[in-house]
């Protein structure tokens, strides 16, 4: 059996600096396939359209989760992201100060939010998420000079925006317009209830221009415990959203510039540089590919 029927199995949502946790939807899967006479061809479509009026349903209650609702559609919307498979695509992070690039070659269950990602440098060396389990296979610990756990769905919840907003725990507030880049912006800023994952102290705020309702930027903390002690973070970033890319129907960056955000609240000093390249989705993925394979370890969590 393809993993397009295994994507039924909801695991944990890792959203950038630790992970967040998704409703569990076993009851509902088991009811969709007795309403199908057990037909496993009809689950996913049945599901998706339970999934995209549930989140459209709760988005709509709220003005901010409207500003969220219209960007979905703008970027491509949900049905056709739960639609079009597993996500896989290059993305690699290149700090402008010399320290630690982070490139690799992932896909992603974007049902489930499970995650495998390989080195761009070493296609031996590997990490990856489960749902459950964090975990690594690589010769020795120069493979991933960084928390892999940490890191298995971060830039997944970069490039995913803004489909990945309408979970449990996901607390959406609508903060005034702004302009931005000649354009004004609708501005929601993102937090998460207390207990919800490693990191519920991160909050994100998205800019999305108001005439395309397209996202432009993302300023963003990270409070992940790994590195820093309860409370503390550093210092909010400012994430340029640069170019535009159509697959399969949905709208992706194909770059970001991460700044320091200035007292201003514009962005500052440039610190990072994200390519995005090799986006693209895919069905075509066999049963296990995202479990824990021979000889990896795991990771623990903060």
């Amino acid at each position: 059996m393809k993993i397009v029927f295994q994507f039924l199995v909801v695991g944990l949502l890792l959203f950038s600096s630790g992970c967040k946790e998704e409703p569990n939807s076993k009851e509902a899967i088991s009811e969709l396939q007795k309403d199908t006479a057990d037909n496993d061809a009809d689950v996913p479509s049945l599901w998706i359209s339970k999934r995209v009026e549930k989140a459209k349903n709760r988005l709509e209650k709220s003005e901010a989760g409207k500003v969220v609702w219209n960007a979905t559609e703008a970027h491509g919307g949900l049905a056709k992201w739960y639609g079009n498979g597993a996500l896989a695509f290059r993305f690699d992070y290149q700090p402008l100060d010399g320290s630690t690039q982070r490139d690799s070659y992932q896909t992603i269950d974007t049902w489930s939010n499970r995650a495998r990602h390989t080195s761009a440098t070493d296609s031996t060396a590997q990490f990856g998420w489960t749902g459950e389990k964090a975990w690594v296979k690589a010769k020795d610990s120069t493979a991933f000079a960084y928390d892999t756990r940490f890191w298995a769905l971060t830039p997944y919840y970069f490039l995913a925006q803004p489909f990945v907003l309408d979970g449990e725990g996901v607390n959406l507030e609508l903060l005034p317009q702004i302009t931005y880049k000649n354009k004004v912006q609708d501005v929601v800023k993102v937090t998460f209830d207390s207990g919800t994952g490693d990191a519920p102290d991160d909050y994100y705020v998205l800019y999305f221009t108001e005439d395309t309702h397209r996202l432009s930027a993302i300023r963003y903390i990270v409070s992940y415990p790994g590195y820093f002690e309860k409370g503390e973070h550093l210092p909010e970033k400012f994430m340029e959203v640069i170019g535009e890319k159509r697959v399969d129907g949905i709208v992706f960056p194909t770059d970001y510039k991460t700044h320091w955000l200035t007292e201003d609240q514009k962005p500052g000093e440039y610190i990072t540089k994200i390519e995005v390249s090799d986006v693209n989705f895919t069905k075509d993925i066999e049963e296990g590919f995202f479990d824990v394979p021979e000889g990896a370890e795991i990771v623990d969590g903060p």
